[in-house]
């Protein structure tokens, strides 16, 4: 098992990377659609916090929602086309992040290795111990994280980040 100091510092450096293919984008760059079947960078900045709203309840814990309407970021919504209703700006969703962070690093401070091997049950994919459902999200965050570097570039940067 991962030590979960480990993987709370994985989960912020996901964020820095964020962060980092983020910076000096606006709230527009970051609808640029690709021109294939895929999502804009908004969505999946949105659906990375989403994500992280996810870990709150495998943690029993009070997160964004329902304060926040993440509807258009959770699994399997429509693409983001363009503005409209509930799209939330690249900055807000990027300081929503940022205020999630430090909220759950402070809740797997709090856990123990016992206390990761209640069982949780994630969606409808079964019962599991919490930290394998902790690890399988932050593999899913990495993997929607490394989406960031080429949404990054289709909005014309043509930089290096990492």
């Amino acid at each position: 098992m991962i030590p979960i100091d480990v993987l709370s510092a994985a989960y912020a450096r996901n964020l820095e990377i964020i962060k980092m293919q983020t910076k000096n984008l606006s709230h527009q760059d970051s609808l640029i659609q690709l021109p294939f079947r895929s999502n804009c960078l908004n969505w999946v900045v949105g659906h990375l916090l989403a994500n992280r709203c996810n870990i709150f309840r495998l943690l029993d814990a009070e997160g964004l929602l329902p304060a926040v309407d993440l509807s258009h970021y959770e699994r399997e919504s429509d693409p983001i086309q363009g503005e409209g209703k509930g799209i939330l700006p690249l900055e807000e969703l990027i300081g929503y992040l940022e205020e999630t962070q430090i909220n759950l690093s402070h809740l797997l401070e709090s856990e123990t290795p016992e206390s990761l091997q209640r069982p949780r049950e994630y969606r409808t994919r079964g019962e599991k111990p919490l930290a394998y459902w902790l690890f399988f999200l932050y593999f899913h965050d990495s993997y929607h994280v490394g989406q960031t570097e080429l949404l990054r570039q289709a909005a014309g940067t043509d930089d290096k980040i990492i």
